[in-house]
């Protein structure tokens, strides 16, 4: 489970669950968003086993278990029969019998022996067909290079050797054998023949799910009211999460009329960790600024019942990949990368350092508000004043 010999920065139950969503369909990225680890952990998993989940050996009912073995080992320390063990076991004698003499016998068993013995012999690793027939792979890598399909390579076998039956394979077998390195019989390199030059298998029949877009109950932006795309009216936000290393994330929110900014700290990026601090936020503001907010399709605003139970304010989504119907939030990110660059650990800035950060953009004249600031414009529109709009 180790990637490149470096301490994984996730579980085992999360390196689980990569494979189980991977061979879902869902893409690397919605991986990472939905288990909280970087996607760069993601890419180092799928590489290393080439997208194809690594066997994992199963206990079977019919095996005996540590606990049985050492239920064995204990009665063979009583000086108890074999049938007499059996009969506690609730197994065969004949079971009890081969299990001690495989182990040594009577005086030699010992019971975490037996089962590692049992578990290794359970990961013998079978050795690939292309690995034990020359001229099989032979004739597969002939055919790579002539930029055939694994497909087209399985098809053909039987109609080239109608009657050699050790001359059959399955196109996933070809597949796997080129994703999977540690079998050996055919070079990484070969993978620049196939059609689509990917760096690990997709996984088979799985088409491309994307959490984008199945936010539950999500409404469209294309419901939401006229005022808030003629900025007439104040108190409509738009807003997003800037993510940076190792996890880190800032949730920031931008109000369409008057562009001011609020920078909001989150230590997670999962549903109930960001519509938490938003409610949080969002509860706070003037009554005549908590309207709408309009939000991209990422799994972490899953939540948005909850922010609009707690607030009032109505929720509108983006289409998928339509980053520009947030234009003023993702402007605004723009300038935040001069103070949160790229490949920044966000986690180390205090909500008092974000809030300083957001004070020197509010107080920074923009073009589009007639070189005045978000501030002024803001407190204008909360003492009556008339705001500048596009």
């Amino acid at each position: 489970m180790n990637v490149k010999g470096r301490t994984p920065n996730y579980s085992e139950h999360q390196f689980l669950e990569v494979w189980h969503l991977w061979g879902d369909g869902h893409k690397l990225g919605d991986v990472a968003q939905m288990l909280n680890i970087n996607p760069g952990s993601i890419h180092g998993i799928l590489n290393k086993y080439g997208g194809i989940a690594p066997y994992r050996c199963k206990h079977r009912d019919g095996h005996l278990t540590m606990q049985e073995r050492e239920k064995i080992s204990r009665g063979l320390a009583a000086k108890q029969s074999f049938t007499a063990i059996a009969r506690e076991l609730h197994r065969p004698t004949s079971t009890v019998s081969r299990e001690v003499q495989r182990n040594g016998g009577r005086d030699a068993y010992r019971a975490v022996a037996a089962q590692g013995r049992a578990k290794h012999q359970r990961k013998r690793p079978k050795r690939c067909r292309l690995d034990m027939n020359d001229k099989l792979r032979d004739h597969v890598i002939s055919k790579l290079l002539m930029d055939w399909s694994p497909e087209q390579i399985a098809g053909e076998l039987p109609l080239m050797y109608p009657d050699d039956e050790t001359m059959r394979i399955s196109h996933e077998t070809i597949y796997r054998t080129l994703y999977i390195q540690a079998r050996g019989a055919l070079k990484k390199e070969l993978c620049a023949h196939l059609r689509r030059k990917r760096k690990y298998r997709r996984p088979r029949g799985g088409a491309q799910v994307s959490i984008q877009g199945q936010i539950k109950d999500a409404v469209s932006i294309r419901e939401r009211p006229a005022e808030v795309e003629d900025r007439a009216v104040p108190g409509h936000w738009e807003g997003d999460l800037l993510l940076g290393t190792i996890d880190s994330q800032v949730a920031t929110l931008v109000e369409r009329t008057s562009r001011f900014l609020i920078l909001i700290r989150t230590e997670s990026k999962q549903a109930e960790a960001v519509s938490e601090v938003l409610a949080q936020c969002v509860t706070t503001l003037p009554e005549q600024l908590k309207k709408s907010l309009t939000w991209d399709r990422g799994s972490e605003l899953a939540d948005h019942k909850r922010i609009t139970v707690e607030t009032g304010v109505k929720i509108y989504f983006c289409d998928p990949r339509s980053p520009w119907q947030r234009g003023s939030n993702e402007n605004t990110n723009g300038l935040l990368r001069q103070y949160l660059p790229k490949g920044t650990d966000l986690s180390r800035f205090t909500q008092k350092e974000l809030d300083e950060i957001a004070l020197r953009l509010n107080t920074r004249p923009r073009k589009t508000l007639g070189f005045r600031t978000p501030a002024v414009e803001l407190e204008e529109i909360l003492h009556g004043g008339v705001a500048s709009t596009d």
